[in-house]
């Protein structure tokens, strides 16, 4: 019998792919299943990506390229981090990869030994822990509470560092709250940070979607976290182009190099024609992004507004395209004869009763809560809210 190496035998499949894939295989055979799973835009790649692409492609761009990247992409991406943040990075201090989650694994690869501890904040990705695993290292859950907004105060942070920490796991905006951190609390987190020597990687992949003039500040601009930090990010959330697979990290060169050396003996290097069409979407101007934002910002307004309305909790996010309803007061009741114990029992029974799909929050590492995307339209959101509202109770 084949036996498996450990590292696979502790992770599990992404939970938010599997309810996707669950509420796709049910629509396919024929039910009609409002789908509120997906981590993904709803819109459409912007036109002139998608022909610097087909450009590429014609004039025969399809050949390797350098492994952390062809040069005009990384002085688009400097160019963002730039106008964006106000941070300045060289060519040697940006990779380019197969979409922001292998960043995020690469740069676990390169600063983890077994034994080492990865602090993650709760709710998470539901990604990090697994990829903490893959590294042989050991995922260190920290628990969030409402009164903060599900984020991590300066206090939880000095208390949960320990001799073995050696990463922190900074999302904003959050998957799946929507939570920003305001750039005092990030302040205040980067000057722990510093005095321990902290890694911290910054996940930004929903930087570009935010509300009400909200502005992200990225750990790295401040004072002395520049030479800590890893931002990663990518185009999959701010252009639609989630099947790209274009993500890239920002760090010091030394660290740089070691991703590229990893990459090199994995992928290789992104596809040559999604960096050409990565270029267009930076370079270009953003009024795409715009017309998605204002439709986002339209659903969440009406999808907080509801939820609320129903009596489940939801704080309106700043950022991401995710509402998290506490529904801690339906546990305990009794729904379509089962009694409600967890979460997951609340989705199962919407699904299986409403044939509305959603993600229980034990996926993210907090019970009592539900994800549900409002990436998909105000006809769908309207029609899925009505379903859940019928069978509450």
């Amino acid at each position: 019998m084949m036996q498996f190496a450990n590292r696979v035998q502790q992770i599990k499949p992404s939970p938010t792919l599997a309810l996707n894939a669950c509420a796709k295989k049910m629509q396919a055979g024929g039910v009609n299943v409002i789908n509120f799973t997906c981590g993904e835009p709803d819109f459409d790649t912007p036109e002139h990506i998608k022909q610097a692409a087909i450009k590429a492609i014609n004039e025969g761009f399809t050949k390797y390229t350098p492994v952390e990247g062809i040069s005009e992409l990384k002085d688009a991406i400097r160019n963002f981090l730039k106008r964006e943040q106000g941070l300045d990075y060289a060519r040697d201090e940006i990779i380019t990869t197969a979409g922001a989650k292998h960043a995020i694994l690469l740069a676990m690869q390169v600063l983890l030994n077994k034994g080492d501890e990865v602090l993650i904040p709760a709710p998470y990705w539901v990604s990090y822990p697994d990829q903490v695993l893959l590294c042989d290292a050991t995922p260190k859950i920290m628990p969030t509470n409402k009164a903060d907004g599900l984020k991590i105060t300066p206090n939880q942070l000095e208390t949960a560092i320990t001799r073995q920490t050696k990463i922190l796991i900074l999302n904003s905006p959050s998957n799946p709250t929507g939570a920003a951190y305001t750039e005092n609390e990030i302040k205040k987190l980067a000057a722990i940070c510093i005095r321990h020597n902290l890694f911290v990687i910054s996940d930004e992949i929903y930087d570009g979607i935010v509300f009400d003039g909200f502005r992200c500040k990225s750990i790295a601009s401040v004072n002395g976290m520049k030479e800590l930090a890893v931002i990663v990010n990518g185009v999959s959330k701010r252009y639609a182009m989630t099947g790209w697979r274009m993500g890239f990290a920002a760090a010091q060169g030394s660290f740089i190099a070691k991703m590229g050396e990893i990459q090199g003996q994995s992928t290789t290097c992104v596809t040559s024609f999604t960096q050409k069409a990565t270029i267009a979407a930076y370079d270009s101007p953003q009024d795409k992004l715009n017309e998605m934002l204002h439709a986002f910002n339209e659903r969440r307004n009406y999808m907080i507004d509801r939820l609320n309305k129903m009596g489940l909790k939801c704080e309106r996010p700043q950022g991401a395209f995710y509402a998290f309803p506490d529904v801690s007061g339906i546990l305990g009741k009794t729904l379509g004869g089962k009694k409600m114990e967890h979460a997951s029992d609340i989705s199962k029974y919407w699904l299986e009763t409403a044939h509305v799909a959603t993600v229980p929050g034990e996926a993210f590492g907090l019970d009592g809560y539900i994800r549900l995307s409002y990436a998909t339209s105000l006809e769908n959101i309207t029609e899925g809210l009505n379903r859940i509202e019928r069978n509450l109770i």
